[in-house]
């Protein structure tokens, strides 16, 4: 029987090697320390075994392997889970134990399976047949047990399209409610978290569609392909994700700072630090603490010490010191105008320095003037 190589069969062959390479990058060992990596990583093998079941099948190759047969079929199971925990990791920081009962599904249908995966190869042979070359002739084979007890298996796709559609929209809700709590659009995300659960829902979801628009278009599995083949485009994307976030292409020069060069804030992200930093400071006033400090700022603004200070150094041109005395002095011209009676030292502690020779210096600095040289102008 000649081989089936066409555009469908090379492009789903192409995806999975992309998949498996993909894979080991998020599975390395420093990459493992974010538990999505980890669940992403995995979510990447499964999908490869998934369509590469599928190119077997379509190509003619699993002449050589009738023991591979189905194989996949429990673990479409796993993709909606492992989606969902990416998205808990990402949104919650980790996933708890409780929450692995969503593997169940998966698990409980791998023991079902095992009565059709010990079936000879004849039995193999003909279920192949049946779904991806109607044209071929069956062979004798006499089935001594059912494989299907609670005739479930017929059902295995819409199953399979229930689980992903229902772990897709759970979610997608989680990560709306991510999206609401940062203040930031769906369609415009600036936190690279975000971005990346952004495109992973919608790229499940359109998955999901399509697989249901081929399955209600085709009869058997002779349209799996066409759905394999756009998986195995989403891989290629998901790689691109991947490689234009990836800080390779932001090395730095023997002759340039290295200071930020591995950092992953964006101008966006920058831009967008920049705004809650300046309402922030205008409406709570948090400068005025004497204890105030960088990690206090990140907290409030939700962001890492490593990107505010870049944020503050590179769109301020400041250091977080200098942007504190400047919002500080600015504060005591205003009281010194506003409270003549009030003596230099209260100004002082009002605005958050401990001493007055501290502020006087700071005051001159940034002013050119004393303070006291500044009220009497």
């Amino acid at each position: 029987m000649p081989y089936r190589i066409d555009f469908f069969a090379v492009f789903i062959f192409l995806g999975i090697i992309q998949a498996i390479f993909l894979s080991f990058f998020f599975l390395s060992s420093e990459n493992r320390k974010n538990q999505a990596n980890v669940f992403q990583g995995l979510l990447l093998i499964v999908v490869a075994c998934c369509i590469f079941e599928i190119f077997l099948m379509y190509t003619g190759y699993i002449m050589h392997a009738f023991y591979l047969v189905d194989f996949s079929e429990s673990l479409a199971f796993l993709i909606g889970p492992l989606f969902y925990f990416v998205v808990l990791s990402l949104v919650r920081g980790r996933v708890n134990r409780i929450q692995y009962l969503h593997l169940l599904p998966f698990v409980l249908y791998s023991f079902y399976l095992i009565p059709f995966l010990a079936l000879p190869e004849d039995a193999k042979y003909n279920a192949w047949v049946t779904s991806y070359r109607p044209d071929l002739p069956f062979r004798d084979f006499e089935y001594v047990y059912t494989t299907d007890l609670l005739a479930i298996r017929k059902y295995v796709t819409h199953l399979t399209l229930v689980s992903i559609f229902l772990y897709t929209l759970i979610g997608t809700v989680e990560t709306i409610k991510a999206f609401q709590k940062k203040k930031e659009s769906f369609w415009k995300p600036i936190t690279p978290a975000l971005l990346r659960l952004r495109n992973l829902s919608l790229t499940l979801l359109s998955v999901a569609l399509i697989v249901l628009v081929v399955k209600l278009s085709n009869k058997r599995d002779m349209g799996d392909h066409v759905f394999a083949t756009y998986i195995a485009l989403s891989i290629y994307f998901t790689s691109f994700s991947v490689i234009i976030n990836s800080s390779f292409f932001k090395q730095t020069t023997l002759s340039e700072s290295t200071k930020y060069k591995t950092s992953l804030l964006t101008p966006e992200l920058q831009l967008n630090t920049l705004k809650k930093l300046e309402v922030l400071m205008k409406e709570e006033k948090p400068f005025l603490q004497p204890d105030f400090s960088l990690p206090d700022l990140a907290q409030k603004l939700n962001v890492s010490v490593h990107a505010l200070s870049q944020a503050i150094n590179e769109g301020l041109g400041k250091s977080f010191f200098e942007m504190v005395a400047a919002y500080r002095i600015e504060e005591a011209k205003r009281f010194l105008k506003e409270q003549p009676n009030i003596k230099i030292e209260e100004i002082a502690e009002q605005v958050g320095y401990n001493s007055k020779s501290s502020f006087n210096t700071a005051f001159k600095k940034i002013t050119g003037k004393t303070p006291s040289e500044f009220r009497s102008v």
